[in-house]
């Protein structure tokens, strides 16, 4: 079996290339192999290597400088999808692709479902969004994995970030009312690695079903507590890296940015769980595994 693995340098592809091994023999692709910003490069992918499954881990994620450039997120997120789907379609592959909470617009009380009504605050929500609709007009088989916070021992993320800034400051100060669920990109890999062979064995089976499924961490917290918990950890693993005394909790509004970000992306995992039957690791866990492998590092703040 031939796997089609795109975005492969980025957190989550990096952590697919290793989860996805057993299954088959993978193409990863960087940016270099599977350019999203050339579809007609990529359906002449598509059709030379015919593979059996296409994971599409690559996306636009600069979410505060897609306000600016709408254009060039849409083209990766959207129009990019929209060609890979069919061209799965065309040569009866099953697709994979990932969306995200920012689908949403965060008024909704309580954790979304797969079915709530969209409606994304900024640019690269409404990106991922007409990705997400893109994967569903081409039909044939697919599954889209929305998740969420994602974060990863390498790469540039909020984890990584927080560890460096408390070797550098005293105070740090972290938005404190926006909910979330903090997830790993080795999590995100892993679930994705058993939902694929599952849906090889259900497409065998001629049971197979398309859908989009809610994929993050277990639990929800806010940035402030995730940044609170990342200090605690690494002040009790290496404490000579942190110099950090006080994070201090701030709203949304005491912290503008370009694009606005929904206040509650908590989403909701029943439907995977009961589709997949899997069990999630608690955000809190997750966090603490990530950390010890990049706290036993000698670049662990870098």
């Amino acid at each position: 079996m031939t796997i089609l693995l795109t975005g492969c340098n980025g957190q989550v592809g990096w952590e697919l290339n290793r989860s996805l091994a057993p299954l088959g023999q993978i193409l990863a692709c960087d940016r270099t192999a599977a350019d999203l910003t050339r579809p007609a490069a990529l359906r002449s992918l598509v059709e030379r290597v015919r593979p059996d499954v296409i994971v599409n881990a690559g996306a636009y994620t600069a979410v505060d400088k897609a306000e600016s450039d709408e254009a060039a997120a849409m083209a990766v997120n959207g129009d990019a999808v929209a060609v890979l789907s069919q061209a799965a379609r065309n040569c009866g592959a099953l697709f994979v692709h990932y969306s995200t909470d920012y689908v949403f617009s965060g008024a909704r009380q309580g954790a979304y479902v797969e079915d709530d009504a969209t409606g994304p605050l900024n640019a690269y929500g409404r990106s991922k969004l007409a990705g997400e609709r893109a994967v569903q007009s081409a039909g044939g088989d697919w599954l889209v994995f929305r998740t969420s916070w994602v974060y990863a021992a390498r790469g540039r993320n909020f984890l990584r970030t927080m560890l460096r800034l408390a070797a550098e400051r005293e105070t740090l100060s972290v938005v404190s009312d926006q909910r979330g669920a903090p997830t790993s990109a080795r999590m995100i890999a892993g679930i994705t690695a058993h939902a694929i062979r599952q849906a090889l064995a259900e497409r065998s089976a001629g049971t197979f079903e398309s859908g989009i499924f809610h994929l993050t961490a277990a639990g929800a917290t806010s940035w402030h507590e995730f940044a609170a918990r990342i200090i605690d950890v690494a002040r009790e693993k290496v404490p000579e890296h942190v110099k950090v005394r006080e994070v201090n909790a701030i709203a949304t509004s005491d912290y503008p940015t370009p694009a606005s970000r929904p206040l509650n992306g908590v989403l909701d995992n029943t439907k995977l769980e009961r589709r997949f039957g899997v069990s999630r690791l608690s955000w809190e866990a997750g966090m603490r595994l990530v950390l010890e492998e990049l706290l036993s590092r000698r670049d662990a703040t870098a």
